[in-house]
Parts: C-alpha cells; sequence; structure tokens
C-alpha cells in the first residue's frame, strides 16, 4: 500500500454533481433595517460591477478587502498568490468539455481584484435567520436529513475540512441553476463554516472564477459532457490547501493558521461523491428530489481521482478503495472499470438516484 504521509492531499477531480436542497425559509424577526446592515457586512465596496445575462451582479473587489480579511485571526495575514506546488495538468479531449460561468460572457475583473457574487436583499430574506445565512441549518446539517453516496479513500482517520463541487441550491441562490460552490467546516457543521464567500475564512486569489456563479451547461445523457478538473491539495511549503480548476487556475486557499489546524499536516481519507438535503429522506413519503438527472448510478460521474504523495511526488489511484450509500433503493453508487473508454484500468466513479420510486417509497 503506498504510505499517506504527513504533508500531501490531492484531490483532482473530474465531475458534474447536481444536488437539490429543500427548505422552509421564513422571515421572521427580521427587519429591512437588519437585513440591510447585514448586506453591508456581505459586500465588500467594488471596484467595478458586471451584470451578468442570468440576473447576477458580480462585484470585483480589491483582493486585500474581501471577506476573509473579516475573520480574527486573519487580520495581519500576508496573502499567498500562488502556491509553491503545481498539480499535474489533465488533458481535455474536446472542445465540448471546457467550463465557464455566465458572467464571464458580460466582463472581466481587473488584475489586483477577485470576483465575488453580490448578495441580494431577497437573498436575505429567504434565509431561516440572518446569523446562519451562508450556513447548512443545524437541522438540515444532521444525518436524519441527509442521504449520501461516497467512493472514499482512507487510511486510518479523518478531519472534516474544505468541500468543493457543483450543485443547485435554490435556498441559498434563488434559482436552480447549476452553479460551482465551495464549503468549509471545522466543527462539522456546528457553530463554523458557510458556502462559498459569505464568511470570513478562504482566500481568493484568482479574478477569473466566482465562487456561487452559474456554468450555463450542464452535461445530458447521451449528449455532451462537461468536465471540471477539480485539486485540492496542501502546500507543502505553507500548509495552506489551495482550490485549483480547470487545470491552470488556483481560485484561492483555506489558510492553515485559521481553518486547517487539524489538517495541518496531514489528511487521511477523502470522499468524492453527492448528497441531497431534505427533511424527507430516510423516511416515507420519502423526497422526489434527485440528484443529478434522476437516473440510478449513471447521471453523475467522477473519473481520474488521485491523490499525491510528496514524498516521491507521484500521482496515484489509491489502493484502499471503497464505495457507500444511505439509501441503496433511492440513490446508488458505483465503482466501475471495465469498458470505462478512458484508455484507463482505473475505476470511474457513477452515482446518483430519483429519491422517490417504487422501491423507496
Amino acid at each position: 500500500m503506498a504510505k499517506l504521509i504527513s504533508g500531501f492531499f490531492l484531490v483532482l477531480v473530474l465531475s458534474y454533481l447536481s444536488e437539490r436542497v429543500d427548505g422552509k425559509p421564513t422571515s421572521s424577526r427580521k427587519t429591512l433595517e437588519d437585513v440591510d446592515r447585514k448586506l453591508k457586512l456581505l459586500n465588500k465596496p467594488a471596484v467595478n460591477s458586471i451584470k451578468s445575462e442570468d440576473g447576477d451582479i458580480i462585484d470585483c473587489v480589491d483582493i486585500y478587502k474581501q471577506p476573509a480579511f473579516d475573520h480574527p485571526a486573519l487580520k495581519n495575514h500576508t496573502i499567498q498568490l500562488k502556491p509553491s506546488f503545481d498539480l499535474p495538468q489533465e488533458k481535455l479531449t474536446t472542445k465540448n468539455e471546457q467550463v465557464f460561468q455566465i458572467w464571464q460572457r458580460s466582463g472581466s475583473c481587473p488584475e489586483g481584484t477577485i470576483p465575488i457574487r453580490r448578495i441580494r436583499r431577497e437573498d436575505l430574506l429567504r434565509a431561516a435567520s440572518l446569523d446562519d445565512f451562508g450556513r447548512k441549518p443545524p437541522q438540515i446539517s444532521s444525518a436524519s436529513n441527509r442521504t449520501d453516496r461516497f467512493v472514499y479513500f482512507n487510511n486510518t482517520e479523518h478531519s472534516l475540512g474544505p468541500i468543493e463541487n457543483r450543485s443547485v441550491n435554490p435556498l441559498l441562490y434563488g434559482d436552480t441553476r447549476t452553479r460551482v460552490f465551495t464549503y468549509w467546516t471545522t466543527d462539522a457543521y456546528r457553530k463554523t463554516g458557510c458556502f462559498d464567500l459569505t464568511c470570513s475564512g478562504f482566500v481568493q486569489t484568482s479574478r477569473k472564477y466566482a465562487l456561487g456563479a452559474a456554468f450555463p451547461n450542464i452535461s445530458s445523457e447521451f449528449g455532451p459532457q462537461y468536465y471540471l478538473p477539480v485539486g485540492i491539495y496542501k502546500d507543502p511549503q505553507s500548509s495552506n490547501w489551495w482550490l485549483k480548476y480547470n487545470n491552470d487556475i488556483s481560485i484561492g486557499y483555506w489558510p492553515a493558521e485559521s481553518l486547517m489546524v487539524y489538517l495541518k499536516h496531514s489528511s487521511t481519507l477523502v470522499e468524492w461523491g453527492g448528497e441531497v438535503y431534505s427533511p424527507n429522506v430516510k423516511k416515507t413519503p420519502h423526497t422526489k428530489t434527485a440528484m443529478g438527472s434522476g437516473n440510478f448510478a449513471s447521471p453523475c460521474f467522477i473519473y481520474n481521482a488521485r491523490i499525491i504523495d510528496f514524498s516521491d511526488k507521484t500521482v496515484k489511484y489509491p489502493q484502499w478503495v471503497g464505495t457507500w450509500t444511505d439509501e441503496i433503493f433511492c440513490y446508488t453508487a458505483y465503482n466501475y472499470v471495465k469498458g470505462n473508454g478512458n484508455g484507463s484500468s482505473y475505476p470511474v466513479f457513477y452515482f446518483g438516484g430519483p429519491g422517490q420510486n417504487p422501491n423507496c417509497p
């Protein structure tokens, strides 16, 4: 078995994942004054703004005035503008596989700024509470309201840290578009963490991608497939955990001194997969919320999942791999090897499902 040592962690994923969030928002005990005060705190002054054709407004914010620096531990933080170690690049086979965001059709942010999706008044009015805006509500984070299916690689233990993927989240974003998102927590969602840049913590360095912004294209069965190469890895010098898109774009990082305390030295478990959040999972009647297109173990896929060991800087498929799913009659997961069509003997991980069906009432 390849030894997992202190000082390495890589997720290199080509994925399509669609999640939906069900909830019953309430605006009770929220005044417009409270909402406007919260908006002023969340939305930083912009150098300029871009009106996207999907209705989003992208603010180009001075990199040194981004939300990360509201965190007490980052008041005197020096930005690491690029990682000291770069990941191997994945070769995409067709032009259809290139992924971009809708707002990029309308403009770009200048050097020295980062793009931030502007939070609107209606976003806050939709939230269950102002204090929990941008976070997973405790009742939704609970395992009783969540169903999962994953492929996992592990050694002995793990600590929950950064999460990156694509989601559909109408409660947070106000629509059903597929959006790229990040989430971090250091205490299993109890008090810390948030989506995207809705709280302080994640330090963004790229001016090209906006966390929480929508994609114009999604994969379809028997149709074009769109891939997003994603890497999450620990910088061997700074110990910051970097997020990378499309092979060559370093989005930013979770700082070691404030967020990644429990992952400062190593990670021993990595998971890829999907989740559905709803009050109606693991009970009857089950939610009809689908994962992906709603087919069993085919609408979402991940391939070329790798880890990197900094002892020899080799990228490899782990020796110990397993899959699991909470509700096998509602959503499924499958690690498929033969006939994957990518010229590799390594598995392609498929997952998804319809939710409620005759076998999942």
